[in-house]
């Protein structure tokens, strides 16, 4: 082949890296934020909100300048060299087995490793164009993925139970828990914070030098970062929860960096007759009066109330129907369908007895470790962005390299320009707005009752099991990680009926069937394409 031939290709695969990012977000991203959401840290929108950011700049701005075309050395690239077309058709029938899969996973609310889909669609490229024998079936390929959804759910299980169960045990089963929570909140702030600037600053953006520090200087900056924080939540915000938690002030967020100046406030008197705001508030488990409610509405009035809001998007009649303010409600309407869903299962009757076994503990102690949670929330999303946005990014830039070179990188790697990082991170935005709901649903309250302090646990446990086992070289996958400290929470109530073990079972399925079908669906796409009949002249 020539450069530039074969842009059909391109142009397609371009499609399908758009697709495959929107199920990364719509899976993956999350699944990041279902335990923020299921415990009413975040509500729906505000998750959705800051994943935007933190998502697309974990991936525009450390996002590898070089991403892997073939994930973890599954196949062999230098059998294509002949051939480069065939590699361009063989990514672009990845991209769409891979999204395909992702995007169904994720509308049947199933959490799937989108790196594994990615993996087992080019393993269905190679197996139809080379046979059994391009794939690394060893433990350098296939079997180092297979041992990641056991070692991947234990081993974040273990670190989640490790944060968690001193908690429970010290803070929150102790009579004066509220008291003990708020002294204890700094030196959680420290080893929180410590291990998001380790992370950021070790992962270091590509081409500066953030990337060449020694392990010395980076735990050093680190630790200074986190002293830096601990001292600012010490003299701020361990005053500010006195105030807003325990003396019941009417005292925002605005006041933190001031609250040592802000006059009393008192709160505001009670209101018998509800608003319509507060109690769609109420509803949503958001924060009314300066504090965090877990009220939900049930799954079947959700039904009833979008038939009723269909009904009436349908109820006007004649040339109004289709007039400018008719169609701008309508669009409104279903460009935020997808962050006005309720997620949190909490009155949801086939879930009562799991919720019913798992152990409560005082809602203003649990609310102290909301603010937390939000921060490691923040820290996986943003993670994420920088690491998962080459299982969309990697096959369409080695789609455009052999475009532009009409040749193959027998390294496995190609520059990823800037525009596809940027592409790819809105994708990822729109999945998880448009999506995402489905997958939260199913994998917050859905697997066990979360709390603040439990999905604090559970995030933490998974941002330090994903970060130590990518270092040291055990198989990971993020989604499975947090599956299995969800599960661990659960566990820890010390009551086997305080987990939803269906659910797990599920899961559990839908991990070991992720290679199979996407692979299949990738390789009989490569294996109709390569073989299709031929126009000569």
């Amino acid at each position: 082949m020539n450069p530039h031939d074969f842009t059909w290709i391109f142009a397609l695969g371009i499609v399908g890296s758009i697709c495959d990012a929107f199920g990364i977000g719509a899976n993956d991203v999350a699944n990041s934020f279902a335990s923020s959401v299921s415990s009413g840290s975040l509500t729906l929108a505000q998750a959705c909100i800051i994943a935007v950011f933190t998502e697309f700049l974990g991936a525009f701005l450390l996002g590898s300048n070089t991403a892997e075309t073939i994930k973890g050395g599954i196949l062999s690239v230098d059998l294509f060299v002949p051939q480069p077309e065939l590699l361009m058709l063989g990514m672009l029938c990845a991209l769409v087995g891979s999204a395909a899969w992702v995007i169904f996973a994720s509308k049947k609310g199933i959490p799937v490793s989108t790196t594994h889909s990615i993996v087992g669609a080019i393993m269905g490229v190679g197996i139809a164009a080379f046979g059994g024998g391009a794939i690394q079936w060893g433990y350098s390929g296939v079997a180092k993925i297979i041992t990641s959804w056991f070692v991947s759910p234990v081993a974040a299980g273990i670190v989640t139970s490790i944060i968690y169960l001193p908690t429970r045990y010290i803070i929150l089963e102790n009579p004066n828990s509220l008291e003990r929570g708020i002294k204890a909140i700094p030196v959680y702030f420290f080893f929180t914070s410590l291990i998001g600037a380790f992370y950021i600053i070790y992962k270091g953006a590509p081409g500066t030098e953030a990337a060449k520090m020694s392990i010395g200087v980076v735990i050093g900056i680190s630790v200074g970062v986190a002293c830096v924080v601990t001292a600012f939540s010490w003299v701020f915000f361990v005053k500010w929860l006195r105030r807003r938690v325990i003396g019941k002030e009417n005292i925002r967020w605005y006041h933190l960096p001031v609250v040592h100046f802000v006059k009393y406030r008192p709160a505001p008197e009670p209101v018998v007759e509800q608003s319509t705001e507060v109690s769609s508030e109420l509803e949503s488990g958001g924060e009314v009066d300066g504090k965090m409610h877990t009220g939900s509405k049930n799954l079947s009035d959700e039904v009833d109330c979008e038939v009723d809001t269909d009904a009436q998007l349908n109820e006007t009649d004649g040339a109004s129907k289709y007039s400018p303010a008719a169609i701008a409600k309508r669009l409104k309407y279903y460009a935020l369908r997808g962050v006005k869903k309720d997620v949190r299962n909490l009155n949801n009757k086939k879930l009562a007895d799991v919720h019913e076994a798992a152990r409560k503990f005082n809602d203003d102690t649990e609310y102290l470790f909301s603010f937390l949670q939000i921060i490691t929330a923040c820290l996986a999303s943003f993670s994420h962005g920088s690491n998962d946005v080459a299982n969309a990014a990697g096959p369409i830039a080695s789609i455009y390299d052999i475009w532009k070179t009409a040749k193959v990188d027998v390294s496995g790697k190609a520059p990823v320009p800037m525009w596809i990082l940027a592409m790819a991170g809105v994708a990822i935005d729109v999945g998880l707005l448009t999506f995402g709901y489905h997958v939260m649903r199913k994998l917050g309250n859905g697997v066990t009752y979360l709390s603040p302090s439990r999905g604090f646990s559970a995030e933490l446990g998974t941002s330090l099991t994903v970060l130590t086992a990518s270092k040291i070289g055990l198989p990971v996958s993020t989604t499975h990680c947090i599956t299995g400290a969800i599960a661990a929470i659960g566990l820890c109530n010390g009551n086997v009926r305080a987990l939803n073990w269906k659910m797990l079972g599920w899961c559990f399925l839908s991990w070991i069937i992720t290679l199979p079908i996407a692979g299949l669906t990738a390789g009989l796409l490569f294996a109709f394409g390569s073989n299709a009949p031929n126009k000569f002249f």
